[in-house]
């Protein structure tokens, strides 16, 4: 990150980077500038930096403080709609503090404070005149697939308890979002799910709901080569071991995936820090997640997730904005399907745009012994994660006693996401999914239900659990 706070400061301000004072408070102007970079072609903020250059710094007791108000109000609808969650990172450079802002170009266009904002070569302007709007309008249209109107598509349409899946996993991963308390409607039409477009007055759901939402035939409708290939080609490499042949929405087109890459890849003890994870899981949820949320829809050709002995190959239809090996630190993220991207992360499923590849570059060499690793930006995205290693069927079901009791917030944010999706899992289920120890997991229920999070009612092997508001 320093490396690339230098360069900026090297190549100044310019349509994709701004530079903002800010040592005591925000800037007035930041959601602006945020709201502008959303409208045309993304960008970069440095907070504590002036227009000429000079690092001044912001003041250190106020960077949290300054990240959650930065976080609230890109998710807060009257302030910035619709809602796009913006997240500020705090950097140390020559013994100051900076926020770095990453802005992506968003699908939509959006409007702070009721005015749209576009960025040109002399910084942020407000569009004035409906002919400057519409021409926003068209653009966003003709760039995004996912934008596409379906007018005779309703909720109807949608599979069984997905939305309300999706919504339960927002109020348990973000307690204090915005979209908490909006009817389905208000939250369609926020999240950028239900639009009208003003230059054809169609209304209705967008491709980007019916994906993350649609029945199967609905999908197939709008879509008919539509579906994700998972096969396992470990002996039979012409045909396949076993295969998996996804059509349904994206949500489910996780889990399945997922259930896959645990069916076939064995994992490995790892501990980071005095903490288990599962270097598996944080390889492929990525790897996953990125094939489902920056695919191009409307191209035909059949995205595919291979496990062969000695690596996994992904295969995904793309619109390529750059072409040949990426790798962290030399590209800029660009997403493919905003909404889809947006929905992904509030639900906890990936993180900031662009922290993907760096995790997989991260945590590979751990699981496998290899940096080999490929990711290919063309028309057809291929990505390629060696397999180099052995690693036994199984792995210890319990972890030192040197874990603190101090349990890290993300394992219980985890945890209330599986009872949230089964309120009859087990504690052993959770442990498994865990790679922790079912002791781990009792300590860690205790800690829930202390801090009144949940209750159990009946049996530990024939009850249920009850989250609380």
């Amino acid at each position: 990150m320093k490396k690339r706070i230098e360069h900026l400061l090297k190549v100044g301000e310019g349509i994709s980077v701004e530079f903002k004072k800010a040592t005591t408070h925000l800037p007035n102007n930041l959601f602006d500038t945020i709201c502008a970079f959303l409208n045309r072609n993304g960008g970069e903020i440095l907070l504590g930096v002036d227009d000429n250059k000079s690092v001044l710094g912001i003041d250190n007791k106020r960077a949290e403080e300054f990240c959650k108000q930065i976080s609230n109000s890109s998710n807060n609808s009257q302030i910035l709609f619709p809602a796009f969650l913006i997240n500020a990172k705090i950097v140390d450079f020559k013994s100051k503090k900076l926020l770095y802002i990453f802005v992506p170009v968003s699908s939509q266009v959006h409007k702070f404070k009721g005015k749209i904002f576009d960025r040109g070569a002399d910084g942020d302007f407000v569009l004035r005149t409906d002919e400057q709007v519409k021409q926003t309008y068209l653009r966003k249209s003709s760039e995004y697939s996912e934008n596409k109107i379906y007018p005779l598509v309703s909720e109807i349409d949608f599979a069984s308890g997905v939305v309300e899946r999706v919504r339960k996993l927002i109020r348990i991963y973000r307690p204090s979002h915005p979209w908490n308390g909006l009817t389905n409607d208000e939250f369609y039409r926020i999240s950028g799910l239900y639009r009208k477009d003003i230059n054809t007055s169609k209304e209705g759901f967008t491709l980007s709901a019916v994906l993350l939402f649609g029945k199967e035939e609905i999908i197939h409708s709008a879509i008919p080569h539509y579906k994700i290939d998972a096969l396992l080609r470990k002996e039979d490499v012409d045909r396949y071991d076993d295969r998996d042949n996804i059509r349904c929405n994206l949500i489910e087109s996780y889990d399945r995936l997922m259930a896959f890459v645990e069916k076939h890849l064995s994992d490995k003890f790892y501990l980071e820090g005095t903490q288990r994870i599962s270097l598996r899981d944080k390889i492929f949820r990525e790897i996953v997640v990125n094939m489902l949320i920056h695919r191009e829809y409307t191209n035909a050709f059949p995205s595919s997730f291979i496990i062969y002995k000695n690596k996994v190959v992904a295969h995904n239809a793309n619109k390529a904005y750059r072409f040949g090996k990426l790798e962290p630190g030399n590209y800029k993220p660009f997403p493919k399907n905003p909404d889809i991207a947006n929905i992904f992360t509030q639900i906890g499923y990936s993180e900031e745009l662009g922290t993907g590849i760096r995790n997989v570059y991260k945590y590979t060499e751990q699981y496998s012994g290899s940096k080999n690793i490929i990711f290919n930006e063309e028309d057809i995205f291929i990505t390629e994660v060696p397999l180099n290693f052995h690693i036994p069927d199984s792995v210890p079901d319990s972890v030192p006693d040197s874990v603190p009791d101090s349990v890290p917030d993300k394992r219980l944010i985890i945890i209330k996401e599986l009872i949230a999706t089964n309120n009859k899992v087990l504690l052993q289920e959770i442990a498994d999914k865990l790679n922790v120890s079912k002791r781990t997991i009792r300590r860690d229920i205790e800690k829930l239900k202390k801090q009144k999070y949940l209750i159990r009612i009946g049996s530990e092997k024939n009850g249920l659990w009850k989250l609380l508001d």
